[in-house]
């Protein structure tokens, strides 16, 4: 049990101050103290409520940030890094105790590296990663491990999910899931890995199959009393006919798959009629489904999902007359509640505008960000949660109470969130932290803008702005966060923020460290900028930087990517520590060519004409897109809004000098972040 400095003015005020923070830390932080001493980070967001806050963080303190902070080391790996690194300290690997840092590429690789001195001590490949699918441009060049995986320390496992590509040599791709469990020393599998198969019975008694080629795991994995749970999405929302939202479940010691699961969608038709749409997917931005389940109690699930009625890949009318959500058979645009066995107990749908069905309208998912618990220390609402999307609110929500669904048009579900604020549009997380006044802290990253909320439960749980601060970060709104605190000690607390690159600037693809002050000085509504420095790179600005900075005795790792001399995607682990003095890797100047072959043009869509699109390229022309391809091939990421940014992809040009397009995605808002036109 963590021990803290608290220094409050009678015996009383000390015992009760003390038992509220430390209820908190032992049961939210269950895995963070490592046998021998040191911070464990052994999931996503460092905890099953997916707080954020390492609270054993007495290297590092906003009062006496260091003035050396920098690079330490760091690691090349073989792939660009999506997953968060996780850490175990005081592990014998080589001969000695050492702190390790376990990081897991999109090329199916897990290394595990000296956290001092970046030194790779032992990889691992689990097979050939799946190359970009069906045209979506939101990854890298490669779908390889995509979700966090999650370490049990007890059983020295690591668990992860490998996307594999079972015929490399053959023309197309034959994508399939593989479950891991991987001794932590040597990294070779402890267990039969297993082959993700599942089924689930539809409304009408039908049996529908997990379809690996279509589902993308995303969502950081989850191990809670012995299962591991792991939430499945789309790619771009394309084949929305064979890709639903599941959450998956296995044995830990075995790997035998639970006897249910839980598929988001049974229904077996849709108003969209022949080219049905489905998806309500769980994707969250590579954020990890939150449980409030300890050792001693089964607890809940807790994830939020995305859209399912509008089919923007058709022509004509992509939306139906009314909402296909239910509540039950159908829970789009939802926070959902799941028993530890995968039953659907819980679920809130925004009511107010935009409803559920107008979030759909207009492609703003709720399940782009992820779902994050808190306790309060509140006997009345022990627990709370919170969640934010595309559309810009955060939710404050009683998981005791989440909702059940009405009759009401349009359906919802009630009761209503416990509060509601407006934020800005949300591809994120939130974090969590208690201040040196006890008091109970959010931290939201939406847009540019990282924001402190201080949590009130009397007369009724309410959040209220305190403090801001902005970072440089581009892409889609919206970046991650996570708290370092030495327990409550008045001066420890420090936000850490990555931001996604700018597209602009001397090195256009670079994503930068943020560190600030979690208090603002007296009388001030600004956080102190305490650090700022280039982290790492990411070159494949089509897709999301959802880099999770992660900070653990007196060390900040931050995984990202990089283009090597070739134009081939690789891998890189900056570690950060005092008295460092080196560099990231950046990325190379390469030709287009040798990144991607084919065609690619983006710009903003000013003109449709049917199935012929005018963009307005950076530099100004316009130029046709042929779509009918993308459209007939149900390539198309919607709404096509004119004024917002395309990506059309095509191999060739027609005789009027028209791409003739196989897939058209969103593009980034900034012109600096579409890829080169060729």
């Amino acid at each position: 049990m963590r021990k803290y400095s608290i220094k409050p003015p009678g015996i009383i005020e000390a015992v009760c101050k003390f038992t509220l923070t430390t209820f908190f830390v032992v049961l939210a932080t269950i895995q963070g103290d490592a046998k021998g001493g040191g911070f464990l980070v052994t999931t996503y967001h460092y905890d099953n409520l997916r707080t954020g806050w390492n609270s054993s963080e007495t290297s590092l303190a906003a009062s006496t940030f260091p003035s050396n902070f920098g690079v330490i080391a760091t690691a090349q790996l073989d792939d660009q890094v999506d997953a968060q690194p996780l850490v175990v300290p005081n592990l014998k690997i080589g001969g000695k105790p050492r702190d390790v840092v376990y990081v897991a590429t999109e090329s199916n690789s897990v290394y595990a590296i000296d956290a001092s001195s970046g030194k790779v001590l032992v990889e691992t490949n689990l097979g050939p990663p799946v190359p970009e699918r069906l045209g979506c441009t939101n990854n890298g060049p490669n779908l390889g491990i995509n979700g966090t995986p999650v370490i049990d320390v007890n059983a020295n496992l690591l668990f992860v999910v490998a996307y594999v590509n079972l015929t490399p040599s053959g023309p197309n791709p034959t994508p399939s899931y593989q479950l891991h469990a991987l001794n932590l020393l040597t990294l070779q599998d402890k267990l039969a890995p297993v082959t993700i198969t599942a089924s689930h019975t539809l409304a009408d008694g039908t049996s529908y199959a997990f379809n690996a080629p279509y589902q993308r795991q995303r969502p950081g994995l989850l191990e809670l009393n012995g299962v591991v749970y792991a939430g499945f999405g789309s790619f771009c929302d394309y084949d929305s006919q064979y890709s639903r939202g599941w959450v998956l479940g296995w044995y830990a010691n075995s790997l035998a798959p639970l006897p249910a699961n839980q598929l988001n969608d049974t229904q077996t038709t849709d108003p969209n009629g022949s080219t049905p749409m489905f998806l309500t997917s769980v994707w969250m931005s590579g954020f990890g489904i939150a449980s409030d389940g300890t050792p001693s109690t089964p607890g809940s699930l807790y994830l939020s999902t995305g859209n399912s009625d509008c089919n923007w890949t058709v022509s004509g009318n992509p939306c139906p007359p009314s909402t296909t959500w239910t509540g039950t058979n159908h829970i789009q645009e939802s926070v959902a509640q799941l028993s530890s066995g995968l039953a659907l107990s819980g679920v809130f749908t925004p009511s107010s505008a935009p409803n559920t069905y107008q979030l759909d309208q207009g492609d703003t998912d709720l399940g782009s960000g992820g779902v994050m618990l808190f306790s309060t220390g509140d006997a009345t609402y022990p627990y709370l949660a919170v969640a934010a999307g595309k559309d810009g609110r955060v939710f404050l929500l009683n998981p005791d109470n989440l909702g059940k669904p009405t009759n009401t048009s349009p359906p919802t579900s009630t009761p209503p969130p416990l509060d509601t604020q407006p934020i800005a549009s949300c591809w994120c997380g939130p974090s969590f932290f208690v201040g040196s006044d006890e008091g109970r802290r959010l931290i939201t990253s939406h847009g540019s803008t990282l924001r402190t909320w201080h949590v009130q439960t009397s007369p009724s749980p309410t959040l209220a702005q305190e403090a801001t601060a902005t970072i440089s970060s581009g892409q889609d709104p919206g970046f991650f966060t996570s708290v370092s605190s030495n327990g409550s000690v008045a001066g420890s607390a420090i936000i850490w923020a990555v931001g996604r690159p700018s597209g602009a600037g001397s090195d256009p693809k670079a994503v930068n460290l943020f560190a600030f002050a979690a208090t603002p000085s007296s009388g001030s509504t600004t956080l102190t900028q305490l650090f700022s420095a280039k982290a790492g790179s990411w070159p494949n600005t089509g897709g999301n930087a959802n880099i999770v900075p992660v900070v653990a005795n007196g060390k900040v790792y931050v995984a990202s990517a990089y283009l090597d001399g070739s134009g081939k995607t690789r891998g890189q682990l900056a570690i950060f520590g005092k008295g460092g003095t080196g560099a990231p890797i950046a990325s190379a100047a390469v030709a287009s060519a040798l990144v991607q072959p084919g065609h690619t043009i983006s710009g903003t869509l000013i003109a449709v004409n049917g199935e012929a699109l005018t963009l307005r390229t950076r530099t100004g022309n316009s130029v046709t897109i042929d779509a009918s391809a993308a459209f007939q091939n149900e390539r198309v990421t919607g709404p096509l809004k004119v004024g917002s940014p395309y990506t059309a992809q095509g191999m060739t040009f027609d005789a009027s000098g028209a791409l003739l397009t196989t897939a058209i995605a969103r593009a980034k808002v900034t012109p600096g972040l579409w890829p080169l036109d060729r």
